[in-house]
């Protein structure tokens, strides 16, 4: 664990909280790769060690954007919090770059749980983790196998392993299946001749004619209401081969045994990815919750404060950091 210095200018996409005191910081994961994180303390904390929680997502973004505003509010009501972001992206370590691992990224989560553990600030006893987007489908992963996380929320979130295995509403026949993954087995020996991974496509890039989640995904990631040069989905790429653990490794396989650690679910009412939280919280223990945020679709969870439940968050942190 070390601490870097202070960047010298603000470089997120939500403003500056005058009550938080914002440092950058570097640790390990258990796979020996640096990641980088944001780590936001109240300034008033009065000496006291503090509750604190460690958040990630949404898949293919950093911490400059949404998980650094989850963040930076939670501590502006009294938690010490952590965004950071995964490995192989943005700021954190690990090669070939913008590269995704059901297993790497959920012990990132564990590893920033190893970082709050050790810092002063913070009672370790009371670390609870916050997930948005494909980064809700790792956290409820990282929380069920590690049992220092005391809560977990899942905050618009996707189940990438289902999402890649099967499509959008499990639309993937056994035969497309089979057919990706001869495509991409076959893309292995392509990379291994040129010694480097291809790439996909640019994301965020219109075309016209796409469903209103991907005008909503390029109205946040591709305007300076979200967009960030580092992030994966600001008209960046992921390598074409990212999907193929993701096919194989279910993650949420083991949800049950979150319990009888708390799980909150929110997500909006009208997000196309609804069906990911009602499936997850349906396959969860008790206690449990799910927060259908009215109006909401799946990007106003993102960066809408007006839409982002913050009461419910400090209330249930509140309620089961103790």
């Amino acid at each position: 664990m070390s601490n870097t210095p202070d960047s010298s200018t603000w470089d997120k996409v939500f403003p500056q909280s005058s009550k938080v005191a914002h440092q950058k910081v570097t640790f390990q994961n258990r796979y020996g790769i640096t990641l980088t994180g944001d780590l936001y303390s109240p300034k008033d904390h009065g000496g006291q060690r503090l509750a604190a929680l460690a958040v990630g997502g949404p898949f293919g973004a950093v911490k400059e954007q949404s998980s650094g505003l989850y963040a930076q509010t939670m501590a502006e009501r009294g938690f010490v919090a952590l965004a950071f972001d995964p490995s192989f992206t943005g700021e954190s370590g690990g090669h070939p770059r913008n590269l995704a691992s059901p297993d790497i990224n959920t012990e990132d989560f564990s590893a920033a749980v190893d970082f709050l553990g050790l810092h002063h600030l913070v009672d370790r006893e009371r670390i609870g983790v916050i997930g948005i987007c494909g980064w809700g489908g790792m956290a409820l992963n990282a929380v069920a196998v590690d049992k220092r996380v005391k809560a977990v929320v899942a905050s618009t979130m996707y189940d990438m392993t289902r999402l890649m295995a099967k499509g959008y509403f499990d639309s993937v026949t056994p035969e497309q299946r089979g057919q990706t993954l001869e495509q991409l087995s076959r893309q292995r020996w392509d990379d291994a001749s040129r010694g480097a991974p291809a790439y996909g496509p640019k994301y965020n890039q219109l075309k016209g004619g796409e469903p209103q989640f991907a005008l909503d995904y390029h109205a946040y990631y591709m305007t300076p209401r979200g967009y960030h040069p580092r992030a994966v989905n600001s008209g960046n790429a992921w390598t074409l081969t990212t999907p193929l653990s993701f096919m194989n490794m279910p993650i949420l396989t083991y949800i049950k045994e979150i319990a009888p650690r708390p799980v909150l679910f929110v997500h909006g009412e009208k997000a196309h990815s609804r069906y990911f939280s009602e499936t997850a919280f349906a396959a969860a223990a008790e206690p449990k919750e799910l927060m259908i945020i009215p109006g909401a679709s799946h990007v106003d969870l993102y960066d809408n404060v007006q839409a982002i439940p913050f009461d419910k968050l400090e209330s249930f942190c509140r309620a089961h950091l103790v």
